[in-house]
């Protein structure tokens, strides 16, 4: 099938065989339907600190496929599906976030000697937590470095290998990660010996 043919209407605007007239530019498009993809995306489970992206991931793929739109069906209901399967994609790499993190909570603390009572449980909880936050305050470039290289155990050359980065952007990417949490970990250590 053949992508939508818009006509140019007398106010400026295009329409498509059979259809309403349609936003004519991207800017157009993004106006009329940002804040129904915005509030889609939090429906669907996409988390806060994560909607503002996958907004737009939702127009960078509106405006990659605009031109494949054929008009079968209205375009909010193109641009949702997108939605829904942005929504997806997210929902999906969080998870697979926090099964990592669970993970490798878990071979840190695994790494101690048996917990023989209710307050050493409390504690690898607590570490677990603790894990999860600080690496989840890091940036993305430097936290994926950091849980390969020290937590996973692969050399840096690997890391990098994986991640499809030179060695030197993954050494940078590196310190910065450690120094980092070494940063956090102080403050937290501080915090903790303050209190009563």
């Amino acid at each position: 099938m053949s992508a939508v043919q818009f006509d140019e209407n007398l106010d400026g605007s295009q329409s498509c065989e059979g259809s309403a007239t349609l936003p004519r530019t991207l800017s157009e498009i993004y106006s009329s339907y940002a804040s129904v993809v915005f509030r889609n995306l939090r429906r669907l489970g996409v988390a806060e600190s994560q909607v503002e992206d996958a907004v737009q991931d939702v127009f960078l793929v509106v405006h990659r496929r605009l031109s494949d739109f054929e008009g079968r069906s209205m375009l909010k209901t193109w641009i949702l599906g997108i939605t829904l399967r942005v929504a997806k994609d997210y929902r999906r790499a969080e998870t697979r976030l926090t099964h990592r993190l669970d993970h490798l909570a878990t071979r840190l603390t695994s790494d101690a000697p048996m917990q023989s009572s209710p307050s050493d449980a409390v504690e690898k909880k607590e570490a677990g937590q603790l894990l999860h936050h600080l690496l989840s305050s890091l940036p993305n470039e430097s936290r994926e470095m950091l849980v390969l290289v020290e937590l996973e155990g692969l050399s840096v050359r690997e890391a990098c290998d994986a991640l499809g980065i030179r060695l030197r952007t993954g050494q940078r990417r590196l310190r910065a990660g450690v120094d980092a949490i070494s940063a956090a970990v102080g403050r937290t250590l501080a915090e903790h010996r303050r209190q009563p």
